[in-house]
């Protein structure tokens, strides 16, 4: 007989499996990634706020990333860590909703604000002349709210629709409270809320997906033409670093949410999640920092500047 749970059920997050030895080490190496992300957005985002030459539009928009990557690894990795020490497995159902909400709310921002900044190297690179007033401040700041209410917005049919549902089952074989997994526990009739989950993510993720792509491919055919060789490089030194950061998240997401394949095995599902949940946010202000001369170059005078602060206070 499945017993079936009502009201406000305990979960328990499975984690990644392993013996308690491996559950060490798997605490080790998320704490560093968490740390690492942590660490490497809060500089970022101080190298961006320090420097004036980098208070263009472009870094604004990363700037917007880098703050959405810290609340994206918070949502994840703190009961992660948790898990893998073997206390606070447990979830109660209105923790794991908002765990669900905030993830999904985070990552549809994610989406959105790529878009946006591919557009902004469309505007800057295809419309140089123009680029100042196409691209003004009150028109930075209208196209990143947009991406942060729509990201908002986004999650909360489905989430009203989930805390409707009954359970049969209270173990998520995940790391967090996850769509699909907690789908499958659930005894209630989920067709209609898996098909609006799947409509959804299938507009959001290859929607922005397709429109940054259009975005570069226009930037690549302008660049074709360019005379320049070091315009040409400057431009790719901006583009690559962008473009890199889009092709490891969508190519993940897109594997997990979009394609039917991603049913097929769980544990692969979780690896999958943890690379765009823990690890790309984390190599984000790498690639950027090293991709990107404009940040290598402001970062060094951050550090120098520092360097002699410190040298004349002894």
């Amino acid at each position: 007989m499945t017993l079936k749970y009502t009201g406000s059920p305990k979960f328990i997050l499975a984690g990644f499996t392993g013996n308690k030895d491996i559950q060490v080490l798997y605490f080790i190496i998320f704490l560093l990634i968490y740390l690492l992300t942590l660490l490497g957005n809060i500089i970022l985002l101080i190298t961006l706020r320090a420097e004036s030459s980098l208070h263009t539009p472009m870094y604004f928009f990363l700037s917007n990333l880098a703050v959405l990557e810290i609340g994206y690894t918070s949502v994840t990795l703190p009961k992660l860590l948790a898990i893998s020490l073997g206390t606070a497995k447990t979830i109660s159902l209105p923790e794991c909703l908002v765990q669900t909400y905030f993830f999904f709310f985070l990552g549809s921002t994610e989406c959105f604000l790529l878009a946006v900044m591919a557009y902004d190297r469309y505007l800057a690179i295809c419309n140089p002349l123009r680029y100042s007033t196409l691209m003004c401040n009150r028109v930075c700041v209208f196209l990143s709210l947009g991406s942060w209410i729509t990201g908002f917005l986004n999650p909360c049919p489905p989430i009203i629709m989930f805390s409707r549902l009954h359970f049969c089952g209270n173990v998520i074989n995940h790391f967090f409270c996850d769509i699909p997994p907690l789908l499958n526990l659930s005894c209630s009739n989920t067709h209609v809320l898996s098909t609006a989950i799947f409509i959804s993510s299938f507009v959001i993720v290859l929607g922005t997906f397709l429109l940054t792509m259009l975005s570069y491919a226009v930037i690549l055919f302008n660049l074709l033409k360019m005379s320049s060789a070091k315009g040409r490089q400057k431009a790719f030194s901006t583009c690559s670093a962008h473009l890199t950061v889009v092709l490891l998240l969508y190519g993940t997401v897109i594997f997990m949410y979009v394609t039917p394949a991603a049913q097929q095995s769980r544990e692969t599902n979780k690896l999958v999640s943890f690379i765009y949940s823990g690890v790309t946010p984390m190599l984000n202000p790498v690639v950027y920092s090293l991709r990107n001369e404009d940040v290598k170059k402001a970062l060094k005078r951050m550090m120098l500047r520092k360097f002699c602060l410190a040298s004349q206070s002894y």
